[in-house]
């Protein structure tokens, strides 16, 4: 039904042939669905494997060949490939690889339990007393955020507003505020923990912005944003003090759902046709050759369609001097295009092929 959904969908807006990739999220209906009819990227074949939670044997229905055969099997369905959503991926990242981090490491198990569970006291009672509420907000002039279930960011954000109140109002607030409600107050040790969490889930939080930003939507923006935030919690690694579990479960749910994808030519092309990024955004050389070699190929086939199309030549000229003649005028424009230091998009129009590829 969702082939035939998507299929009916592209008929009627004539966009076949312009759909590239589809984005969904990570579910197993749009998963199956792609799997079934969708041209399969090994990007995401890769990612089917790795991923435990994407058991596609328990979606696969057996028939009969003869009855396959025999009447309309529905495989007349072309989808095309399939592209998870990123900021799926980074909530899934954020929650159950993140969890992860307790099964590593014993000291950092206790102390994120015990914190977490004052915590969650203080939520539970403001999120079931309007009395609790105006305590807190006569105690620290700022409210309680609660986190919900739909969101990840909101346990970030709930974690970022005591972090706040203890900053600006100091310790007495909360502790008040914990006498007020029986319950147990944060020791420093707990707060220390806070501090760390929030600092190590930050660039997470940042990263996810930019990807369902409006204004950053290109598919050239995913692969150097990922990278920067690899690096990011690298960086972290090094001065760290409690939760460097937190921060390996990161990192190792950030290469088992995005590694295959930073192997993708396709993807990181369309961030080395983005000015803003170039070849700038990783150290791989190995990524951004296969990238320029992805480039090179397409601007190559493109100019020989276009001069197909304005004139005809023999066959000598077609087999051996428009090559070599295009490869020197598609190697031209991307060397230009890499030079320039400008990084804004208005570069692109100064490279008509590098634009239209982009």
């Amino acid at each position: 039904m969702l082939a035939g959904a998507l299929d009916d969908i592209h008929c009627q807006y004539k966009i076949r042939g312009k759909v590239v990739r589809t984005t969904t999220d990570s579910g197993s209906n749009f998963v199956k669905a792609f799997h079934m009819f969708g041209a399969q990227n090994d990007a995401d074949e890769a990612e089917d494997e790795a991923d435990p939670e994407t058991d596609l044997t328990d979606h696969i229905d057996y028939h009969e060949a003869s009855a396959i055969l025999d009447e309309d099997s529905g495989l007349e369905y072309q989808l095309p490939p399939h592209q998870r959503c990123a900021c799926h991926l980074l909530n899934l990242v954020a929650t159950t690889d993140a969890a992860l981090a307790e099964s590593m490491n014993d000291t950092y198990e206790r102390l994120s339990r015990a914190t977490f569970a004052k915590c969650q006291a203080i939520w539970n009672k403001t999120g079931r007393s309007h009395l609790a509420n105006d305590v807190v907000e006569d105690k620290c002039e700022l409210q309680i955020i609660r986190p919900n279930a739909t969101w990840w960011n909101s346990t970030y954000l709930a974690i970022e507003r005591i972090i706040r109140i203890i900053d600006e109002k100091g310790e007495d607030a909360i502790r008040s505020i914990c006498e007020e409600f029986k319950m147990k107050m944060l020791s420093p040790a707990e707060v220390a923990f806070l501090r760390e969490y929030c600092t190590t889930m930050k660039p997470l939080v940042k990263a996810s912005n930019i990807l369902q930003s409006e204004s950053t939507s290109f598919m050239g923006w995913l692969l150097p944003v990922i990278q920067q935030l690899l690096s990011k919690l690298s960086r972290l690694e090094t001065s760290s003090k409690t939760c460097v579990p937190l921060i390996r479960a990161l990192q190792n749910g950030l290469q088992k759902r995005f590694g295959p994808m930073m192997e993708d030519p396709e993807l990181a092309a369309a961030a080395v046709l983005l000015p803003k990024f170039k070849t700038s955004w990783t150290d791989r050389a190995d990524v951004i050759e296969a990238a320029l070699t992805y480039i090179k190929q397409h601007l190559e086939t493109m100019e020989h369609e276009s001069e197909d199309q304005q004139r005809e030549s023999s066959d000598e000229d077609e087999f051996f001097s428009r090559p070599i003649s295009r490869r020197l005028q598609s190697a031209v424009e991307l060397d230009g295009y890499l030079a320039c230091a400008t990084d804004t998009m208005e570069l692109l129009h100064s490279f008509s092929a590098i634009k239209t590829l982009s």
